[in-house]
This record gives C-alpha cells, sequence and structure tokens, in this order.
C-alpha cells in the first residue's frame, strides 16, 4: 500500500499560520524574504490575507515546511497532490520546482489573479447537487459564472461574478434546497476568466527550470500523474485556469494503491473530501494529528509494500 501528501488552496489559509510553522522553516522563511525582498512573515495577518498574493504564498511557506519537516522525521510520501496553490509546494516537495523559483512564481501568479480580478468576483461551493443539476443553474443566469472543481461526489464549486454566483445561490436554494458557500477566495480560478493570466505565467514558466518529479506527482487538473517535466511546467501554469477534479485524482490515487492521505497544515478540508473516497484507507491532516501517529501510520504503510 501507498501513501498521499496533500496541499490545500485558497480558502483554507488563517491568520498567523506562517507564525506557527517548525522551528526548522526558519531557513525557508528567510530564503523566501530574500526572493520577495520584503518580510513574508507580515503576509499572514488578517488585513493582509485579503490579497490573493499574500494567500498563496503562505501556502507554499506552509505546505513546504510543513512537509519538510515531517519528511525529516518519518518516511517520504509515494505520491503528492495540491489543489490549485497547493500544486506548487506537492512539485516543489516532489524535488521537481527549486523553493525559490516557486516563491517567484506563485507571487507572480497571486498577482496576475489578482489584478485581472480585484474585486466583484469569487468561489462559491454547492453541496449535495449533481454536476448536471449544476450545469442547469449556470445555464439559467446570464452572468459570468463557470463550474470550477469537482471536490468531491457532494460537493462542487463555481467561479464568477459576485452576482452571478447570487443568482445560482438562490436558485439553487429555491430549486433543490441546497444553500451555498461563498468560500474565502476572491478571484474566479479554475474556468476561462483566468486564461490570460494563465498565458502570461506560462510565459514566465518559459525561463524556470522543472524537473522530473523524484516523489509521483498527482494533477488534480488532469487526475493522473504527471513524470515528464514539461507537461507538469504546463500543469503548474495552466491549473489556474483549469477545473479542478479532486474526486478523480483521489480516485486515481486509491486505484494505484493509496491506503493513506496526509493533509499538509492549514486545516483539514482535504481530509474531508477524502474520506468517502478512502473507505478502505486513512485521511488524517497534520494539524490535528499527532506526529508520532501520522509517523507510525506512514511507517505501516512503507512496510506493508516493500
Amino acid at each position: 500500500m501507498s501513501s498521499l501528501f496533500v496541499f490545500p488552496g485558497q480558502g483554507a489559509q488563517q491568520p498567523g499560520m506562517l507564525h506557527r510553522l517548525p522551528e526548522e522553516a526558519n531557513v525557508l522563511v528567510e530564503q523566501a524574504s530574500d526572493c520577495l525582498q520584503q518580510n513574508v512573515l507580515a503576509l499572514d495577518s488578517a488585513d493582509a490575507l485579503r490579497s490573493t498574493r499574500a494567500v498563496q504564498l503562505c501556502l507554499l511557506l506552509s505546505g513546504v515546511a510543513w512537509a519538510r519537516w515531517l519528511m525529516q522525521r518519518s518516511p517520504q510520501p509515494d505520491y503528492v497532490a495540491g489543489l490549485s496553490i497547493g500544486a506548487y509546494p506537492a512539485a516543489v516537495v516532489a524535488g521537481a520546482l527549486e523553493f525559490a523559483d516557486a516563491v517567484r512564481l506563485v507571487a507572480l501568479r497571486g498577482e496576475l489573479m489578482q489584478t485581472a480580478y480585484p474585486s466583484g468576483y469569487g468561489m462559491t461551493a454547492l453541496n449535495g447537487l449533481e454536476l448536471e443539476q449544476v450545469e442547469q443553474l449556470l445555464g439559467a443566469v446570464s452572468g459570468p459564472v463557470h463550474v470550477a472543481n469537482l471536490n468531491s461526489d457532494r460537493q462542487i464549486v463555481i467561479a464568477g461574478s459576485e452576482a452571478a454566483m447570487a443568482e445560482v445561490a438562490a436558485l439553487s436554494r429555491r430549486h433543490h434546497g441546497v444553500a451555498a458557500q461563498r468560500l474565502a477566495v476572491s478571484v474566479p480560478s479554475h474556468c476561462a476568466l483566468l486564461d490570460a493570466p494563465a498565458e502570461q505565467l506560462r510565459q514566465a514558466f518559459a525561463e524556470v527550470p522543472v524537473g522530473r518529479p523524484r516523489i509521483t506527482y498527482l494533477s488534480a487538473s488532469l487526475a493522473r500523474a504527471l513524470h515528464d517535466p514539461q507537461q507538469l511546467r504546463d500543469d503548474l501554469a495552466a491549473n489556474m485556469a483549469r477545473r479542478v477534479d479532486w474526486r478523480a485524482m483521489l480516485l486515481n490515487a486509491y486505484q494505484r494503491g493509496v491506503r493513506l492521505q496526509v493533509e499538509m497544515p492549514p486545516g483539514s478540508v482535504l481530509s474531508g473530501l477524502a474520506s468517502r473516497v478512502f473507505e478502505h484507507g486513512r485521511a488524517v491532516a497534520l494539524e490535528h494529528t499527532r506526529a508520532d501517529t501520522v509517523d507510525t501510520l506512514l511507517r505501516r504503510e512503507l512496510n506493508s509494500h516493500n
């Protein structure tokens, strides 16, 4: 059996998250601060986290810091995957992307997304509806709104303008009795609205070395493993404008023998999403699980396929 480290996307951020990193992360904090020519520890205040750029940088730093901390104590995973911005710490931990390059690219990614949609847009979760039902709701409104994330068989996320999402939410409540949940995301990710920023990021990626991952990288956009550096570069550059199929990625991982998912901080959203797929496995959030328990689970999976 195998293990998978997963890294959360926007919406998981927490004020003060960088001030709770392990002590070993000080080197990463200094490196990121040098790259950006600013103190990254100032990015995790409640005010700072209103910025897409700050949120994405915090999630990158947190994901890499906690995964490296765990891997210094416990067996490394067989697979990594990240939801949206989480793909970047996943690629760093897999050894395909240098941390300093990831910092610069994520800062640019956040700036491009924020500049394209400074206000009036975002993402909303709909729970308990089938994809066909959601698509029917979207077809009944006039404003820009798209299916963005297929998170689980019980949760679909839409992205678009505030007005269009409010219309969808009202229709969902009226016709299906389902309440919508506005997410803490201020840009319309994972749809065609971000095609132009994604193309700009792709151009920046052309100058950045990307290697073959040493830990198998699972794409949340394509729901399959990527080994070729050029394919991985394309996946990272374009994922802001591509639909996420997290459930399909989890199913792919399960079919590959993954029976343990460990979610890097912050939060435990991805552990909840995995619960229905990992019926005969286990999904734990590092933030809410003792380190010695996680170590035991990882060693058990390692021994099971040796």
